[in-house]
Order: structure tokens, then C-alpha cells, then sequence
């Protein structure tokens, strides 16, 4: 059994952090944002479940919030691909500049 050390997944998740980040703050498709922001929940959960496996006490709380972390990340896709496809019905776009629901 390899052991990778915890530095391995630090970075890992930095860099998946990082790359949600930059599509979320940069790309104007609505799906492509909603993706981001999965990357970067990923990113946490990477966090969460290392940290419990290195931390000072190893122990299971990090993967039992993971797994919370994962259904809300799941809740919040079917929420928002629901509001976007309502979005795209009426405004025919899934431009987020476009997309301005105070403006008829």
C-alpha cells in the first residue's frame, strides 16, 4: 500500500479550485459556471476527506461532511439547471449577460 502525503492532495485541490474559479469569474455560459462551481465543491471535498485522513485526530467527521457537501452540490445542480431551462425557454439564451430578468 503506497502512502501519497497530504501535500499531494493540497495541491490537487488548489489546482481544481483554481480552474473552478477562473470559469466561474470568466465564462459567460450558464452551464459552464454551474460546472465551475462543482469543481470548486469538488475541491472541498478532496480538502475535507485529506484533512480527515492526515489531520492531527484521523477520523471520519471529514468524509460524513463530504458526503453532506455532495448531496447539497446535488440539490443545487437539479435547482439550478430547473431555473436555466426555464431561463432558456423564455429568454431563448443561456448567455449570462443576456439573461436579465428586471429588463423585459
Amino acid at each position: 500500500m503506497s502512502s501519497v502525503p497530504l501535500s499531494v492532495y493540497l495541491v490537487l485541490a488548489l489546482v481544481l479550485f483554481c480552474i473552478g474559479l477562473f470559469g466561474a469569474l470568466t465564462k459567460r455560459n450558464t452551464v459552464i459556471v454551474l460546472i465551475s462551481v462543482e469543481l470548486m465543491l469538488n475541491a472541498v471535498n478532496l480538502n475535507l476527506v485529506a484533512f480527515s485522513k492526515y489531520g492531527v485526530n484521523p477520523s471520519i467527521t471529514g468524509q460524513i461532511f463530504s458526503l453532506f457537501t455532495i448531496t447539497v452540490a446535488a440539490a443545487e445542480v437539479a435547482v439550478g439547471l430547473a431555473i436555466l431551462i426555464a431561463l432558456h425557454r423564455n429568454k431563448k439564451t443561456v448567455n449570462i449577460d443576456d439573461i436579465n430578468i428586471m429588463k423585459k
